[in-house]
């Protein structure tokens, strides 16, 4: 089938003129420049093992949710779903679970299964099984983000790998995941992880991070550059855990924005988004401001 060709002329023009829908933002203007929440993107995130990848993305989505009322759907076979859901509502509340009283964790607990809903990991799954299950459950309940995590707990699909080796498998997932992006209007954040070649990299010597490993690059993923080829956009996330005192600052390098008309760029190579640790790991800060406490303009009240 061949393009529209009036339809894409028009976004020429939407672009010349500068009325091209952007992605949504935050009102974060460190988050807004380099991370945007854009319909039917597939993005890859990356990071190393234990530093945190899983809360960094949750707490993103549920940025997104509380201002625009993005909808998520989750597969998560590392993490038990009470854990999930747990984060969540300390997210919400900037408070952990033990302090809250009933009546609030009622509150933003069903806030919370109001925009999430969990696959429940008691299966293995291939990306296809999953994208069949994502294709029904859009039927029934109207998301616009799915989270994958990791992409490398998926079992390979068996008639696909038929006649192919696993780099091929590989594009034709990412290739799948892409196509499945488009024809639904949905975003697919897909977390992967890096080789373990890339842990063995550090910083060198004199450097203020000297001898911890660095951020990985986009090729380090497991896999390799195929990942960053398909993504529209690739985030990688990353915390030096061992540092005496930046453990507890999460740092988010935009490694590609495939199309900036819509906004954001990438991070300069030595200054990521730095998101500080809030007391009891209940949230983040950017320049010691609680960022779901800020309440950006335009942003709706939280659910209590």
């Amino acid at each position: 089938m061949l393009i529209n060709f009036q339809e894409e002329l028009e976004k020429l023009n939407k672009v010349r003129t500068g009325k091209l829908k952007e992605g949504l933002k935050l009102g974060h203007k460190k988050l807004d420049e380099h991370i945007r929440f854009k319909r039917s993107n597939f993005n890859v995130i990356l990071g190393h093992a234990n530093v945190g990848k899983t809360t960094v993305i949750l707490y993103l989505m549920l940025l997104y949710t509380l201002k625009h009322n993005i909808r998520w759907l989750v597969y998560s076979s590392e993490n038990e779903a009470y854990s999930i859901i747990r984060k969540l509502c300390e997210f919400i509340a900037c408070e952990p679970i033990n302090k809250m009283s009933k009546t609030k964790l009622d509150k933003v607990s069903d806030y919370v299964n109001n925009h999430f809903k969990l696959v429940q990991a008691d299966k293995l799954y291939s990306y296809k099984d999953l994208l069949d299950l994502a294709q029904n459950i859009k039927k029934a309940w109207d998301y616009q983000g799915l989270l994958i995590d990791p992409y490398n707990s998926l079992v390979k699909d068996r008639d696909v790998l038929k006649g192919i080796n696993g780099h091929e498998y590989d594009y034709q997932a990412t290739s799948e995941l892409r196509i499945f992006c488009k024809q639904n209007n949905v975003t697919i954040w897909l977390n992967t992880h890096a080789a373990t070649e890339a842990l063995r990299k550090k910083h060198s010597k004199g450097d203020y991070y000297e001898g911890h490993p660095i951020p990985p690059m986009a090729s380090d993923v497991e896999g390799g550059g195929k990942f960053v080829n398909r993504a529209d956009d690739f985030f990688v996330i990353h915390r030096y855990i061992q540092h005496p005192t930046d453990w507890m600052y999460s740092m988010i390098h935009t490694r590609k924005i495939k199309d900036t008309d819509t906004g954001s760029r990438p991070t300069p190579i030595d200054a990521p988004i730095r998101l500080k640790s809030i007391i009891n790991n209940v949230g983040f800060e950017i320049d010691n401001v609680n960022i779901i406490k800020e309440k950006p303009s335009g942003k709706k009240e939280l659910p209590f």
